[in-house]
């Protein structure tokens, strides 16, 4: 009786902090571990500092990046690629903001993007619908194969609290072609999704209406001498510590054992961050300001509030579950991925999904590379179309084509999130019987 009441009580604060909204989460969660230690007597875990270092030096990196202009030179390079490919563009544009969701960590990148995508679908009569949909989507796939973003951090130091040898490079061996070909796959579905725009007739009867609004000429500031130096050394600072998973010597000293990744990866980024202030003298007030840092912030607090009441609840019944459930969860892992994605619908974060969910898969029994391998399944971010990048994509398109059905659920994301989740997962699992 004792477990079904914590349960009500872990699930209650997660609705509790949905309903509150961003960090509201992290706050609800804090909550709920001082109920299950004073009322049910549960000795409270190690909170997850790991993964809190690690996305706090990230986002430092990135948002001293972004406040020299780093951020921005990135999204005019990604532009021209999709100005140059106008035709294509329900293929270039998520492969766009795939990758630059990828570089940068975070999916906000991708709202920049939004009016150009809008302006080059419709001015290629191509319905903006299939474009900006899976443009949003891929940027959200992207996360989880990026080295440097909140969910792969968290993960990542999972795995090693778990005592897993997994390194980051055998992680993105997996989510990176996974995530890859999950993009090109919803492509192509979503490249025959709706009426074409001449065919529409709904679309059709707006545009007599005058209810069309035309692209808005996108204004471009002058970016700092500095901006492209801020994005390659943030870029290399990525690069080097993905190396540095494939090649353990690098962080070795030159007496003892091999640095662990997670620790490296913090240094990485603390030096980019470094290399970024002295070379290119970002103003830091910027910094302080930028969207990077007050995303990764209301990451670090929902990760320290939910994951540390879920851990607490997890690690009391660990024993019990895998008695009961292990073996069955081991046999059919595709049901451990589905909840996974509901968990991370209602969430709306995959980096919390991971450091609340996952646990569970591990006390359960599933081996590192099967978790590994169902990680693109906390993807379901889109499911309800609540997420930034949903409400942000729906404002950018003047055309109407994408919307929320009356039903709520038959919206215009629903399709591209489903196929790109699903074949993600699919994939990863594949990869990671072969590749781990």
């Amino acid at each position: 009786m004792d477990v079904f009441l914590q349960a009500l009580v872990v699930i209650g604060e997660v609705v509790l902090g949905v309903r509150f909204g961003n960090i509201g989460l992290g706050i609800c969660g804090g909550g709920g571990l001082m109920v299950l230690n004073l009322v049910f007597g549960l000795k409270p875990t190690g909170a997850p500092v790991d993964v809190i270092l690690i996305i706090l030096a990230v986002v430092l990196a990135a948002s001293t990046m972004q406040a020299a202009g780093g951020i921005d030179c990135m999204v005019r390079i990604a532009e021209r690629i999709i100005r140059a490919n106008p035709k294509r563009i329900v293929f270039i544009a998520p492969l766009v903001t795939w990758f630059f969701s990828f570089l940068a960590g975070t999916a906000n990148i991708v709202q920049a993007l939004m009016p150009v995508i809008y302006e080059v679908s419709y001015s290629s009569k191509v319905r903006p619908e299939r474009s900006m949909t899976v443009s949003a989507v891929a940027a959200q796939q992207s996360l989880v194969a990026s080295p440097v973003a909140a969910c792969t951090a968290a993960l990542l130091g999972l795995l090693t609290s778990s005592g897993s040898t997994m390194t980051l490079g055998q992680i993105l061996m997996v989510t990176v072609p996974a995530t890859l070909c999950a993009v090109l796959i919803t492509s192509a579905v979503m490249s025959f999704y709706g009426k074409e725009l001449d065919d529409d007739p709904e679309y059709q009867e707006r545009l007599k209406k005058g209810l069309v609004l035309p692209p808005a000429p996108i204004e471009h500031k002058e970016l700092p001498r500095t901006a492209a130096w801020s994005a390659v050394i943030f870029v290399l600072g990525v690069v080097f510590a993905v190396v540095a998973g494939f090649f353990p010597e690098i962080r070795t000293p030159s007496t003892g054992k091999p640095i662990g990744m997670g620790v490296f990866l913090q240094m990485s980024m603390l030096a980019a961050a470094f290399l970024i202030l002295v070379i290119c003298r970002p103003n830091m007030k910027k910094a302080l300001e930028s969207s990077v840092l007050r995303a990764g912030i209301s990451a670090i607090i929902v990760i320290f509030g939910l994951a540390w009441m879920a851990d607490t609840f997890i690690s009391a019944h660990k024993a019990a579950w895998i008695a009961s459930m292990g073996q069955y969860l081991q046999n059919y892992p595709l049901l451990f991925a589905i909840i996974c994605f509901f968990a991370s619908s209602f969430l709306a974060s995959q980096a919390a999904t991971v450091r609340a969910i996952m646990p569970i898969g591990i006390a359960l029994g599933l081996s590192p590379a099967t978790i590994v391998g169902l990680y693109p399944s906390v993807n379901g971010t889109s499911f309800f179309p609540a997420s930034g990048p949903v409400i942000s994509t729906m404002q950018f398109d003047q055309s109407g084509t994408i919307r929320i059905g009356q039903y709520v659920l038959n919206h215009s994301f629903m399709v591209p999130v489903l196929v790109a989740t699903t074949s993600a997962t699919l994939i990863g699992l594949g990869l990671s019987k072969i590749l781990l």
